[in-house]
């Protein structure tokens, strides 16, 4: 088995041989495709190898594959298959741009994921990466076989994030829009915990990683027996070549998925028959922090989705929130990840405030279960800390909210700090037990969570030596936001007076 040290020198080695031509976040662009058409390659030949031990002639296996395409996971025409594409010696981003594009014609289920790559693209008149890189590239992936025997399913999902990780600082805001860092997907899978037969959504998807640590952590509960009844995953995206990403995480992984290409605020993909919202057992989901939608989305919206209350245009956190517990069954559960600010903004505040007043419902409903503050310096796209907020419409502690300060629980990485293994499992043995751990987890009541104003930020409850509560920066942005549309909304109201008293 293809161990990860050797994975990323493999990773590194291939990147390397693009340099130059191609801005090195857009690397993974061109990497993943070929690893995904690589893999699909060495598992065909796998089973077409298998049949020939079956038939005892290999000549026998071709032809009944040939014949009946089922006979095989994915068919890929003799045009397509990896030992021919690394004999092309000329021309070979539109010879491997016709094989990606013949592999989506043989395989509806394809269309629109492999094929999302014009490796033969030109930009004002010269080729985004040249047929020589294109062919020192080949060379590099042929190195190690990713066949049913060689690498682990979980493989596009590993190169996706070390290709991440390696250029973070590349990639900025643009990468952490739509990945969550391997260790906390895991964490929230292990909150989750999925049980058979259950069904998982994730409406701002990304690559799927939340849905396929899910599906992993099924797994290993349930092992392979066929007798288990499976988890069915659903998935929602707006960036289509991310979409095109998360196909190809499920295919590889062969999770019985259904994932739609589009925005989940706006235009929900899973509706019943008569119009009204899906409903599952479980939705994970890691939206963009503090999104700007307008105040239409939550207005217009044909759902009854937003019936705590509109968020305010600069953060849509308790808009998402909103959104995932429409979409809950009658005992369903949520796990999302937001930044700190989702749980403290608003409170202390004199008067109204829109985010502390829609958490304040959740709160007194008694559907808000855990708080987690995870380490600061996680994310790709911020060093802000991020917390896990833990929905649960089947509560077994009636009242009680767990809060988990896991913020010292991390371990130094480059250029980020990571989750080690032994704290992803103490985090989620202190939620699963209900423990509470000095200096990292209380409960505490809905009475005394009111009076801190609906404050649930773990760090207020559980206390740490050297701990900074200093506000941070995208928080007091967003604490901005608020008071100009506050002050807007007073100004209008003003006019209206004034003008009622003909003084304007």
């Amino acid at each position: 088995m293809l161990d990860i040290k050797t994975l990323e020198g493999w990773l590194w080695e291939a990147a390397c041989k693009i340099r130059g031509d191609v801005d090195a976040p857009k690397y993974k662009d061109y990497i993943l495709p070929l690893i995904f058409l690589k893999r699909l390659s060495d598992v065909f030949d796998d089973e077409v190898e298998k049949l020939s031990k079956e038939y005892e002639s290999k000549e026998t296996a071709e032809q009944l594959v040939e014949e009946d395409h089922s006979l095989v996971w994915f068919y890929i025409p003799e045009n397509a298959r990896w030992a021919k594409i690394t004999k092309q010696s000329t021309n070979t981003g539109e010879f491997l741009t016709d094989a990606v594009r013949s592999i989506a014609r043989e395989n509806p289920k394809l269309q629109g994921v492999i094929d999302i790559v014009d490796f033969n693209t030109t930009t004002a008149g010269q080729r985004v990466i040249s047929d020589e890189k294109l062919k020192a590239l080949i060379d590099i992936l042929n190195k190690h076989r990713l066949g049913l025997k060689n690498v682990e399913p979980d493989i596009l999902g590993r190169a996706y994030e070390y290709l991440l990780r390696k250029f973070a600082e590349g990639s900025g805001q643009s990468a952490g829009e739509f990945y969550t860092p391997r260790e906390v997907a895991v964490l929230m899978a292990k909150i989750v915990s999925p049980e058979q037969g259950e069904e998982i959504c994730d409406p701002c998807l990304g690559s799927g990683g939340l849905i396929i640590k899910s599906f992993l952590e099924f797994r290993e509960k349930f092992g392979n027996d066929t007798k288990v009844n499976p988890l069915k995953f659903y998935g929602q995206e707006i960036l289509h070549s991310t979409y095109a990403m998360a196909k190809m995480n499920s295919f590889i992984h062969r999770m019985d998925s259904n994932i739609a290409l589009g925005d989940s605020m706006n235009k929900p993909a899973f509706q019943n028959a008569d119009g009204s919202l899906k409903k599952f057992d479980i939705v994970v989901a890691n939206p963009m922090w503090n999104q700007d939608f307008s105040q239409g989305t939550y207005e217009t919206d044909a759902y009854n989705r937003f019936s705590f209350g509109y968020p305010p245009s600069g953060s849509a956190d308790w808009g998402w929130i909103q959104h995932m517990f429409a979409s809950l069954k009658e005992k369903g559960r949520i796990a999302v990840v937001l930044d700190t600010g989702s749980v403290s903004r608003g409170s202390g505040n004199t008067g109204a405030n829109r985010e502390r007043d829609i958490r304040k419902q959740f709160v007194e409903k008694d559907l808000v279960e855990a708080v987690l503050l995870l380490p600061e310096n996680l994310f790709y796209n911020t060093t802000a800390p991020g917390i896990i907020l833990v929905i649960n419409k089947n509560k077994k502690h009636k009242n009680q909210i767990l809060l988990i300060n896991a913020s010292k629980l991390f371990e130094k990485g480059r250029p980020k700090n990571f989750l080690p293994e032994k704290s992803i499992k103490k985090i989620a043995d202190i939620y699963h037990k209900w423990k509470k751990e000095e200096g990292i987890s209380v409960t505490v009541s809905k009475e005394e969570v009111a009076k801190n104003d609906y404050n649930l930020s773990p760090s207020r409850y559980v206390s740490q030596n050297g701990e900074d509560n200093t506000l941070p920066l995208e928080d007091a942005v967003t604490l901005l936001k608020e008071a100009e549309e506050e002050r807007k909304e007073t100004d209008e109201k003003l006019r209206l007076v004034l003008e009622q008293m003909g003084l304007e």
